[in-house]
């Protein structure tokens, strides 16, 4: 078996898993009610599918003999971004109190943002 079959056969299967986890993915955005659980299954669970479907393509590249690092960069850019816009959507959620209230916060200035109307003096 040569490797460039070996490397269609493995790119065709990370295609199929890719497609399973960005399924999942909008299953669950569409299914979870809550805006802080819904935000997990695009951010999470689609940002693994979206990673398996470039190393697909960077698979099938290697196959036709012309390999690219285009796609490496757009994963490294997707895992980058991801966790972070996941973060402020979370933090949008919080301070419009469009969720369950969060477990109250320790007595420090170190937990959160989400300090309404409190002034500390540090001294």
């Amino acid at each position: 078996m040569s490797m460039d079959i070996l490397f269609t056969y493995a790119a065709a299967l990370s295609l199929l898993i890719g497609a399973l986890f960005v399924l999942v993915g909008a299953i669950g955005l569409l299914k979870f009610n809550d805006p802080m659980t819904r935000m997990h299954a695009p951010t999470k669970v689609g940002t693994v599918g979206i990673g398996m479907l470039l190393l697909s393509s960077i698979l099938k590249a290697l196959a036709g003999g012309d390999p690219s690092l285009h796609e490496l960069l757009i994963m490294a850019f997707l895992f980058v971004t991801a966790p972070v816009s996941a973060h402020f959507i979370a933090k949008v959620i919080i301070h419009q109190r469009a969720c369950e209230t969060p477990p109250a916060p320790p007595r420090d200035a170190t937990w959160s943002t989400l300090h309404e109307g409190e002034t500390e003096t540090r001294g």
